[in-house]
């Protein structure tokens, strides 16, 4: 944490509470884009052109999602997690155990951008509660693409 005071209109406990929760919002997005990544470089099948490109925008677009979130945690004060070990123990999001046939990397991603969407939604009653304009925002872009995604993963299974 930050050694000089931070003065933000945010109450220092509601701050960190909020930055806890982040950091639970971070290790899903991270782990999601980990197993998006996984999915990418090795999906076979007759789907294989179509997922594997799928899956590629999906993990780009990810990558670039984990910085603002992780750049969220930081304005509020805290450090952000990094690591495999504290994203596993942060994550609802299980890590496979092997490669999975294309339906079920689908089933698996939709499943996954459904966490997320939850834990993020999980955060509103207390940010809302400390007026964290900055962080609702953040969670709000990131639901409705999350929520577009897993429609779009779900579509394939039909």
């Amino acid at each position: 944490m930050s050694h000089q005071p931070i003065d933000i209109g945010i109450a220092e406990n509601d701050r960190l509470e909020i930055a806890a929760g982040l950091s639970r919002f971070l290790a899903d997005s991270y782990t999601l884009y980990l197993k998006t990544h996984y999915y990418h470089w090795n999906v076979t099948g007759p789907m294989f052109n179509t997922l594997h490109l799928m899956f590629e925008t999906q993990y780009t677009e990810l990558s670039l999602a984990v910085d603002l979130i992780a750049e969220r945690i930081r304005a509020l004060g805290v450090y952000a997690p990094g690591t495999y070990k504290e994203f596993a123990k942060l994550t609802v999001i299980p890590e496979d155990t092997s490669v999975p046939k294309a339906q079920d990397m689908i089933k698996n991603l939709v499943a996954g951008q459904e966490a997320v969407v939850r834990t993020a939604r999980s955060l509103f009653p207390l940010i809302e509660k400390a007026s964290d304009e900055a962080s609702a925002d953040l969670l709000t872009q990131r639901i409705q693409l999350h929520e577009k995604t897993a429609w779009m993963l779900r579509s394939l299974l039909e």
